[in-house]
């Protein structure tokens, strides 16, 4: 077997060194495209033409004092820019600090992570903050003659980029991921998946997120087309773009889901496969999630109906551990361990996973004492995800230890299955379980409509205890005054729920059902949840009990 300098794999197969590859060698691909929306349009440039302008960036970089190693720090929504100048770094042999907007401080991130410039969508310059604008100017500046390469190469070792969790609490912690991981997983994505000629792969995650500039740089190494939206305007950008492949997240296809059934959907599978395709721009060769576990509804949607949907399971402190793909692919589960990874789980149940070649062993920027609980002195990373290996093979992650709840006199709940089972009902467009340390669990729901039936909701909540052992039934419902969402920060950019601050945001709400009533005559019970509308929320009509 190779290193992930060149050679061949443990299968015999190529092994293509992408990112040097991107580095020091000219593009020519003029028959394969990127195709980027701009107010309302869809546009593109052959791959070849993106390569050439991210050289033009490259030399303006280099004239500020941009070297090798340096990094730079990129604080600006998606765009053709972004793209542009997270290339020309990788021309220089330099190394890009993506950061998500809204999270960050522009100010705070020049302080204190270490950046030559960052750029930013806010006008003005000063010092080492500049303007996204200039990229695009320095873009279609051709006036420079010098020939690549720009700098000797990276080393597997080098630092290609720097990743910042997406927590909900605390400081971001930062980890700089090393060239070799990043060779290794792209390596393993195009064996199983062999994207090529004919794929148009689209992302719409913010590129701030390292992985969704994966797929920008298997197109230029690949050759294949690659589309890059915005969440927004995804489905949008889809059906102008008809792209193969779809790299997405559960909430997104949640979304999908929800707006085909509100049209009315055909009972004919054929016929709902059409539907779908129509709605995703028509030649969807297979969709991609991860990032958040999705739930089964979601997935026997579009699999039932000939999409595939192939979920995965990876961290940003592992990359992409398991994925499910047309070779080995089992309906619940995560897929197969990719070969780059082991896997194995403590005493207490707990996944911990290990690299062929690691993102990195530690955090650059993490508190005191976080190192030691995320990185384990055999190089690998304890993951706090709970899950098991079925007989063939097949991963399966329940949940995350913090999603495990203890309730009444000691006894463990996941709240993963549970929650799965509650947004069955059309009513219900997320939620989230309360209750560790309580006598008895309650749940947050975020409503699908503005007006839901209190008596609807606790009748569904009632079936759904049939079927849970007693410390897993929930006895209280607060119904959110408004939906998750991204913009009240109740979701992640991951479409992922923010347990904590939901907890927080309807802390009166969940305290009203445990108050006077835990112990008592009063309490509410599993045959007939208490249902409490937090502050904001209407009602629905609802319907006398036990109609």
């Amino acid at each position: 077997m190779s290193d992930e300098t060149g050679g061949t794999g443990a299968a015999g197969e190529q092994f293509i060194d992408v990112v040097n590859t991107l580095s020091l060698v000219a593009n020519t691909d003029t028959r394969h495209r990127l195709h980027h929306h701009v107010a309302g349009e869809l546009r593109s440039l052959t791959l070849a033409e993106v390569d050439a302008r991210a050289v033009n960036v490259a030399h303006h970089l280099r004239a500020l004092g941009v070297q090798a190693r340096d990094r730079v720090g990129v604080l600006s929504r998606n765009s053709l820019e972004w793209v542009l100048l997270d290339l020309a770094l990788i021309k220089l042999g330099a190394v890009t600090a993506g950061f998500e907007p809204g999270r960050f401080d522009a100010d705070q991130v020049l302080r204190d992570y270490g950046l030559k410039l960052l750029f930013t969508e806010e006008a003005g310059d000063g010092g080492a903050r500049l303007d996204m604008a200039r990229v695009a100017v320095w873009a279609d500046d051709f006036s420079h003659h010098g020939e690549l390469p720009f700098h000797e190469g990276y080393d597997p070792a080098d630092i290609l980029s720097v990743k910042f969790t997406s927590g909900s609490t605390g400081s971001p912690k930062g980890l700089e991921v090393t060239v070799a991981s990043v060779n290794s997983s792209l390596h393993e994505v195009q064996r199983v998946f062999a994207h090529g000629d004919g794929d148009n792969l689209m992302t719409f995650l913010g590129n701030w997120f390292l992985q969704q500039r994966y797929w920008v740089y298997s197109a230029l190494v690949h050759g294949h087309d690659v589309t890059v939206a915005r969440i927004d305007d995804a489905v949008e950008v889809a059906q102008a773009a008809s792209p193969t492949v779809v790299m997405g997240v559960p909430g997104f296809y949640e979304g999908v889901r929800a707006a085909l059934e509100a049209r009315g959907l055909p009972a004919d599978a054929d016929k709902r496969r059409e539907l779908i395709q129509a709605e995703l721009g028509g030649r969807v060769r297979y969709l991609w999630t991860g990032s958040a576990p999705a739930g089964r509804t979601v997935l026997e949607f579009f699999n039932e109906a000939g999409v595939p949907l192939y979920e995965g399971y990876g961290l940003n402190e592992t990359c992409i551990v398991a994925k499910n793909h047309p070779g080995a692919f089992r309906l619940g589960s995560v897929g197969k361990v990719l070969p780059n990874k082991t896997v194995r789980f403590d005493r207490d149940g707990i996944l911990i996973v290990g690299s062929r070649h690691p993102v990195n062993q530690r955090y650059t920027w993490c508190a005191a004492g976080v190192n030691e609980k995320m990185f384990l002195p055999t190089g690998e990373v304890k993951t706090y995800d709970v899950g098991h290996i079925d007989e063939d093979g097949f991963l399966f992650i329940h949940g995350r230890v913090d999603d495990i709840l203890t309730v009444g006199l000691g006894y463990n709940v996941l709240a993963p299955p549970i929650e799965e089972e509650i947004r069955r009902h059309p009513a219900v467009h997320d939620c989230v379980l309360y209750g560790s340390g309580k006598d008895f669990l309650s749940v947050v729901v975020s409503p699908a409509s503005p007006a839901p039936d209190p008596a609807a909701l606790s009748r569904h909540m009632a079936e759904v205890n049939t079927g849970q052992r007693a410390e897993g039934k929930i006895h209280g419902i607060v119904i959110a005054a408004e939906r998750f969402s991204m913009e009240n920060g109740l979701l992640t950019t991951q479409f992922k729920p923010r347990r904590r601050d939901i907890h927080r945001r309807y802390a009166d709400d969940l305290s009203r059902i445990y108050q006077n009533h835990s112990g008592s005559e009063t309490a509410p019970s599993a045959e007939h949840p208490l249902v409490i509308m937090a502050s904001g929320a209407e009602p629905g009509p609802a319907e006398p009990e036990g109609s």
